[in-house]
């Protein structure tokens, strides 16, 4: 039997939508809400990698859908949350807004050479666009469309994925990154203090290095992983696993007074090299 405190945690039967869902950590958040119980809707543009997510956890016993949808297409966003709300009870409980993108090369090269790529008056404006729009804009959308079906409800959890690069900056990330990133933990906290009175919690994780696909996967690259191992205190980079509690944590009753918040999981890379 689960005791008073470990109940706080149990998610089971909750309405769940996560975005960016077909890997990486987006993937980790519908695992560990699919494990335990809830009903959860994995969105992404990968149309392939969300058939292969949602066969394998299926497979499992979880009760989980796909919506192959583009975050940036707010038309489209919108609708698929409402057919998710439709298919899952008439509510949604709980929303993870965590698609985003790579924002090209920094201008620093991981072993810290200039790299005129990565420099202001070279960077491409397109892509910047392209980054705001995914890592910034998409957020605000993904909002709207949770609030719509929670303020009725009177009740609600989302959460944003940010970065620990909301706070510190990253020579060797692409500048758009941190902008975006900084926007969206602004936003967190507006939105928190705006929906607290209607009974939803709005807060965001903040990774630091993770292993995914994002930037092509580049943490599996030796050269990459060092250069972000190098300035981490635990010395190493971390699996998608890693992050599974704290989500549950902010998903659930457990975190019930606690909104407007940006919790670090990054092995304490904010606070500097030890060595």
């Amino acid at each position: 039997m689960l005791t008073p405190t470990l109940q706080t945690f149990d998610v089971r039967g909750l309405s769940c939508a996560v975005t960016g869902a077909a890997s990486g950590i987006g993937l980790a958040y519908a695992e560990v809400m699919a494990e335990h119980g809830a009903l959860v809707t994995l969105m992404d543009r990968d149309a392939a990698g969300l058939d292969r997510a949602c066969a394998r956890l299926a497979e499992a016993g979880a009760r989980v859908r796909a919506e192959a949808v583009d975050v940036t297409e707010r038309a489209a966003l919108y609708a698929a949350f409402e057919r998710t709300a439709v298919a899952q009870g008439e509510r949604l409980d709980v929303v993870f807004a965590n698609a985003g993108i790579d924002a090209g090369p920094g201008f620093l090269t991981p072993d810290h050479q200039r790299n005129p790529e990565g420099a202001l008056e070279t960077l491409d404006e397109a892509h910047w666009d392209a980054v705001i729009a995914t890592n910034l804009g998409s957020v605000f959308t993904t909002l709207r469309a949770a609030v719509r079906r929670m303020k009725p409800q009177g009740s609600g959890s989302i959460i944003v994925t940010t970065s620990n690069a909301a706070i510190i900056n990253e020579a060797i990330v692409g500048t758009p990154y941190m902008p975006a990133k900084a926007g969206a933990a602004s936003l967190v906290r507006q939105a928190a203090m705006e929906l607290a009175r209607h009974g939803i919690r709005v807060n965001a994780i903040a990774p630091g290095p993770f292993v995914t696909n994002i930037a092509g996967g580049r943490l599996r690259h030796a050269a990459d992983r060092r250069a972000f191992e190098t300035r981490v205190p635990q010395h190493r980079v971390a699996e998608t696993d890693e992050i599974k509690p704290l989500a549950l944590f902010l998903a659930s009753r457990a975190s019930s007074y606690v909104t407007g918040a940006q919790i670090v999981i990054d092995g304490g890379q904010m606070l500097g090299r030890t060595d």
